[in-house]
């Protein structure tokens, strides 16, 4: 189980900082991601031995949920991809991960869960967190020499947000929606989904003449899809595992992938952070384990 633990960490991660590898050999990002949705498609159907969408799929209460998590994840990823190009991966999985909160509060809300004083403290320092990890440094600058749009540090906050109110939708299906026997179905329908929204904008693209197709891209869709799927499939086993602890096993998958992705992305991009930053960092961390264990 710790190998799935581990499998969802490192591919989790490598999400986040191919986004920076995809800008330094100068592929498209939306394309790379639209092939790493069909790649998530494919990889999701051999795996499972089926493409489980069909007619009887189609009528069911879940399929529309896909629809609209399937044009969630679509949008949130060129958010991610933004956010780790200019930002940093760091910011980027902190901003991500982070916004485990907001579904931990709407838990209290719509399913009565206790909220205890370290709870309450975890999710203030939570958001302290993620104001420090995204406070910019005076000249900040991309890796290309650019410097940053102030309109771009507000990137991490819509990346909490938009994170975290999908966390919260996503729990809503599983709880009301979906078992063992319909779950594969739901996560291909939302990742076909996904695909089908960028291949219809690519398409547009490509007509207009804005953009033009890149051989490329396919290559780093596949590159980043594969990982994509499995990223969800070791959490999906791991929540199985520790059906009865999700509530601590989550946070600690989440501070390991933003430490993991840390510490890569100084080794892989040589990311600078002013003191700031890694108090919000350690603090995210810190937080996350109040939320887990309080």
């Amino acid at each position: 189980m710790l190998l799935l633990l581990l499998g969802s960490i490192v591919f989790s991660s490598w999400l986040t900082l191919s986004f920076k590898l995809v800008e330094k050999f100068g592929i498209n990002t939306f394309q790379a991601i639209v092939f790493n949705y069909i790649t998530c498609v494919i990889t999701g159907s051999f795996v499972n031995g089926t493409f489980p969408i069909n007619k009887d799929v189609m009528g069911e209460e879940w399929f529309r949920w896909a629809m609209l998590m399937g044009t969630i994840f679509i949008s949130l990823f060129n958010v991610i991809a933004k956010t780790a190009q200019t930002m940093g991966v760091a910011v980027a999985s902190v901003g991500n991960k982070l916004s485990l909160v907001i579904p931990f509060l709407f838990s209290i809300y719509l399913y009565n869960e206790e909220a205890t004083i370290f709870k309450i403290v975890g999710v203030v320092a939570a958001l302290i967190a993620v104001v420090l990890t995204c406070w910019p440094a005076p000249g900040h600058v991309e890796p290309s020499g650019k410097v940053v749009k102030t309109a771009y540090f507000l990137l991490p906050v819509i990346l909490f947000v938009a994170s975290g109110l999908l966390d919260t939708m996503i729990k809503y299906v599983e709880t009301t929606y979906i078992n063992e026997e319909n779950q594969n179905a739901y996560l291909i329908s939302a990742f076909a989904a996904a695909a089908s929204i960028g291949i219809i904008s690519l398409v547009f693209l490509f007509a207009s003449g804005r953009i033009k197709f890149e051989p490329k891209a396919v290559l780093a869709g596949i590159i980043i899809g594969i990982p994509n799927y499995f990223s969800i499939w070791c959490l999906m086993g791991v929540l199985k595992a520790f059906a009865g602890n999700s509530s601590a096993i989550i946070p600690i998958n989440n501070m390991g992938i933003v430490l993991f992705s840390t510490v890569a992305a100084f080794l892989m991009f040589k990311e600078k952070l002013t003191k700031l930053n890694w108090m919000g960092i350690v603090l995210s961390i810190v937080a996350i384990a109040l939320i887990a264990y309080g």
